[in-house]
């Protein structure tokens, strides 16, 4: 029986089929190189090698894209009819979940899996994965912290779950564990993308502007070339910039390594729509950009699979002043809303009323804008994405505040995120956009 550097036993694996294998679960526990090909090639050796499907089926089901879902669906269907034992039979479980729209229902089939085999890496990253994209907070933490004591330098992948660790620790508001744990996993291994991106998140939700750049320019190169994070990482530097007011900056980042406009990959796009529109709160033209961006987005109009992607395509689409791509997304939201999968919730709960809010921005009804997404503020992890990338909705309801001329209520929310972010040179313009606001009223 073939095992893997773990010590698990691999139904169906030979010795050339399991460098193949470990090549590809190395290059998503870094996020770097070409994983699908490391899984293509194991398949290719052994075709009846169980866990290179699951790896391939992982890698396509946790994308969020319909196509990519599709593909998963039947790579599951084929990893599911081979020979495996009791560890890969949890592991096509959970992803048949997964593709059927179960994401709470797979995240906790690979709960019950890293509880009995602590060290399984892949069933810890596709977990915590899982746990970010529906927005499980206190499971991305302690998913992994359970796992924890199984694991030091000496064992092969260690900084993927010290990353994978430091990111629960950091969106469960435990920042200077996290800036410590995250450090170490780039220590560890210097092209760990989640590890980079986790510390990048500390610095954010504390507003280290300074620090924060400092982090992502030190050594670009060692975290951007050939990874699966680098649109994402660069993102992360552009919103240390956008709270600077260094706009043209963050302009400069769309246009280069953030491929705006350029890539078609869906979670580039988001990140794309989320920098965009920052700027177009903020009043800053970005002209044709808008355009290209929701030509991009154009194909998920109708996709109606992950409600965080929907809110997001809609700010591409208010952005271009495409209303016939906004009103298809909207018909398809509701039609989504009546599903029986999990994305129903997500988009009945947070993703809908979302939706309608950034149209409505849109459109100039800031009232309406204020009333969607006023009662979305506790809601808003259920749908999923982070602290920082939620943080969009919040900017926008503020705006709509100031521009709706609720003077109270942009009194009000200024003054929280103050508080909460006080080093932050956006806070001090929203605060003094308030003040004046009450002034001119009064």
């Amino acid at each position: 029986m073939i095992r893997d550097r773990l010590g698990f036993s691999l139904s169906g694996a030979d010795a050339a089929s399991l460098d193949h294998y470990e090549a590809g679960l190395a290059g998503l526990q870094a996020f770097v190189g070409d994983p699908v090909g490391h899984a293509d090639r194991a398949i290719e050796a052994r075709p009846d090698f169980v866990m290179a499907h699951v790896l391939k089926g992982w890698l396509f089901a946790l994308a969020t894209d319909p196509a990519a879902t599709a593909a998963a669906r039947d790579i599951h269907a084929t990893a599911a009819a081979l020979p495996a034992n009791d560890r890969e039979k949890g592991h096509v479980a959970a992803l048949g979940a997964l593709v059927d729209g179960g994401w709470h229902r797979a995240g906790e089939l690979l709960e019950d899996l890293t509880i009995a085999h602590p060290r399984d890496a892949l069933a810890l990253q596709a977990g915590h994965q899982i746990d970010f994209f529906t927005g499980n907070a206190r499971l991305l933490r302690d998913r992994i912290a359970r796992a924890i004591p199984q694991w030091d330098a000496s064992v092969p992948g260690c900084h993927a779950i010290l990353s994978a660790y430091a990111f629960g620790l950091e969106e469960t508001g435990d920042y200077g564990r996290a800036e410590k744990v995250g450090r170490r996993a780039v220590e560890l291994e210097p092209r760990d993308g989640w590890g980079q991106h986790a510390v990048a998140h500390v610095m954010e939700m504390q507003s280290r502007q300074a620090d924060g750049i400092a982090w992502m320019r030190a050594d670009p190169d060692v975290w951007s070339t050939d990874s699966l994070m680098r649109v994402h990482n660069w993102w992360h530097l552009s919103l240390f910039h956008h709270d600077l007011g260094d706009y043209g900056e963050v302009l400069a980042l769309y246009d280069g390594p953030v491929d705006g406009g350029r890539s078609d990959f869906v979670l580039n796009l988001v990140d794309a729509s989320a920098l965009l529109w920052r700027l177009h709160l903020r009043g800053v033209d970005a002209g044709e950009r808008w355009t290209r961006l929701a030509d991009l987005w154009a194909p998920h109009a109708s996709a109606g699979n992950y409600a965080f992607n929907d809110a997001h395509a809609m700010m591409a689409f208010v952005g271009a002043g495409r209303s016939d791509l906004a009103e298809t997304l909207v018909a398809t939201q509701r039609e989504a809303v009546s599903r029986g999968d999990d994305n129903a919730a997500f988009t009945r709960d947070v993703g809908l009323p979302a939706t309608l809010a950034i149209r409505a921005f849109g459109d100039g009804d800031f009232g309406t804008t204020v009333r969607l997404l006023k009662p979305l503020r506790a809601l808003a992890h259920r749908f999923g994405g982070s602290h920082a990338q939620r943080d969009v909705l919040d900017l926008t309801l503020i705006e709509a505040a100031l521009r709706g001329r609720q003077s109270a209520l942009a009194t009000a929310l200024a003054a929280e995120r103050h508080e909460l972010r006080p080093d932050s040179p956006l806070s001090q313009l929203f605060r003094d956009r308030a003040r004046a606001l009450a002034t001119d009223s009064a």
